[in-house]
């Protein structure tokens, strides 16, 4: 198992890991930033955008088919979430979305070729009941078009995975670049018929947290993440998000998550070590019969 975690694969599983884990720090930043949602998506996505313009240096913007895709889609799902979590509530939100994993092992297997294994299936229905007890009592209530949004916002973050994955030989970086370029601008455009947000200190650096760790650095992560990793195995990872947003609000502010949140994402985080540990061993097994 050693061997597996200083691979390839390993490296992914990391980078993954890390990825959901600063995706889940959404929660607090917001907690300080007293914003409409598209002002926030746009302060977040305009600090992203220079943060990876930064670190990339000289970008490659081919303009694919797979690029400009994953852009779309992930600035879609980006938008579209902002607007679930406006019409509808944000356990609906989130639990809505996070159909992702299903939708990517189907729509996956046929445009990348990559199967789901038993250990994928077993996982899928831990995650769903680790869901379902997180956020129990959550569902229902707000709009049809916000539970409506959340579901396509799942379905587009998972053909972001898969167009993604589709550049695993190339620079999937320039994708997420992109992404918040599209999202920046259409946000901009509604901010400009909403009141100006009040500019005080914590809200400013806060916004910045979420430009550049919570969204910025998780961009470069999935980026290096997807290249050596299935985009199942990444969805998958990417559950941990829900579970631990609430960790940091707890340790930071006090607010305790409930014992069905606390059951519901122990079940999750279990389902996803054990799904990606023996995903790791076939890959050390295939990797010994190949010699």
């Amino acid at each position: 198992m050693s061997q597996s975690l200083r691979s390839p694969r390993g490296l992914g599983v990391a980078a993954m890991a890390g990825c959901a884990l600063l995706w889940s720090l959404a929660g607090l930043f917001i907690k300080f930033i007293d914003w409409p949602p598209f002002a926030i998506a746009f302060g977040r996505s305009f600090i992203a955008a220079i943060f990876l313009l930064v670190w990339v240096r000289k970008p490659r913007f081919t303009f694919s088919s797979p690029q400009v895709l994953a852009a779309l889609c992930y600035s879609a799902t980006m938008l579209l979430f902002i607007y679930a979590n406006k019409a509808t509530t944000s356990a609906n939100a989130i639990l809505l979305q996070y159909g992702q994993p299903v939708y990517v092992a189907i729509i996956g297997s046929l445009v990348l070729k990559e199967k789901p294994h038993v250990e994928h299936w077993i996982a899928f229905a831990f995650v769903a009941l680790g869901m379902g007890l997180f956020f129990m009592g959550g569902v229902g209530g707000g709009s049809l078009p916000g539970n409506l949004a959340a579901v396509v916002s799942g379905l587009t973050f998972a053909l972001y995975a898969i167009f993604m994955r589709k550049q695993k030989e190339g620079s999937p970086i320039e994708s997420a670049l992109m992404a918040h370029i599209f999202t920046s601008a259409v946000s901009l455009v509604v901010c400009l018929f909403l009141p100006m947000p009040k500019l005080d200190a914590t809200s400013l650096a806060a916004i910045a947290g979420l430009g550049v760790l919570q969204i910025g650095l998780a961009s470069v992560l999935f980026a290096v993440g997807i290249k050596r990793v299935t985009a199942l195995d990444s969805s998958l990872i990417g559950v941990l998000e829900p579970v631990f947003n609430p960790v940091w609000v707890f340790l930071a502010l006090g607010e305790r998550p409930g014992a069905n949140a606390l059951a519901g994402g122990g079940i999750i985080i279990a389902a996803v070590i054990v799904s990606t540990a023996l995903s790791l061993r076939r890959e050390d097994r295939e990797r010994a019969a190949k010699g």
